[in-house]
């Protein structure tokens, strides 16, 4: 068994419908989704403002790299064009595996170019931790510490200051 926090995203077409659709497809491994923010771009200032949530989802079967499997079949499903010249560039959904624990509770670590673990650059992202302390108020970030911790330093808690709730955009599972 493993529990992943994953965290999603989109900035092209219809924004809430994307995380909707994504959400519903986690229907059978959803334990958790956290409200939706409104946030302005990263890494690529050129470009509409994001909606994001973090789910948490378990399975009693799958390794890390079914997670990622499952994150971008998410992706394909709403259409995402990965632009190489963009990296951070627009995206109708982007779903990131952001951690991984075993069965025991252990952190999975990895280093591998297709799968980094935990995300190499959650720790510095607002728009994920922000949500992510939503569903777990007590969470932990493996490497970097408490989310609460992370949250008030910058530039994190720069960055929290132009995240916008959404409450009129709920998602939830189908269940």
């Amino acid at each position: 068994m493993t529990r992943a926090v994953l965290a999603l995203g989109g900035n092209l077409g219809d924004r809430h419908a994307h995380l909707r659709a994504a959400v519903r497809a986690l229907d059978d491994v959803l334990v958790a989704v956290s409200g939706v923010y409104e946030t302005p771009p990263w890494g690529d200032p050129e470009q509409p403002d994001y909606l994001n949530a973090a789910a948490i989802v378990v399975d009693q079967t799958a390794a890390a790299s079914d997670w990622l499997n499952r994150c971008r079949a998410l992706e394909l499903a709403a259409g995402r064009v990965r632009d190489p010249a963009r990296p951070y560039g627009p995206r109708s959904l982007d779903v990131d595996v952001v951690a991984v624990w075993s069965a025991d509770g252990t952190a999975v670590r990895s280093d591998d170019p297709e799968l980094t673990l935990p995300h190499p650059r959650a720790h510095l992202r607002g728009f994920v931790l922000r949500p992510w302390i939503d569903i777990e108020p007590f969470g932990y970030l493996p490497g970097h510490g408490w989310l609460t911790d992370l949250l008030g330093r910058d530039p994190v808690a720069a960055e929290l200051l132009e995240l916008r709730p959404r409450p009129d955009l709920p998602l939830e599972s189908a269940r």
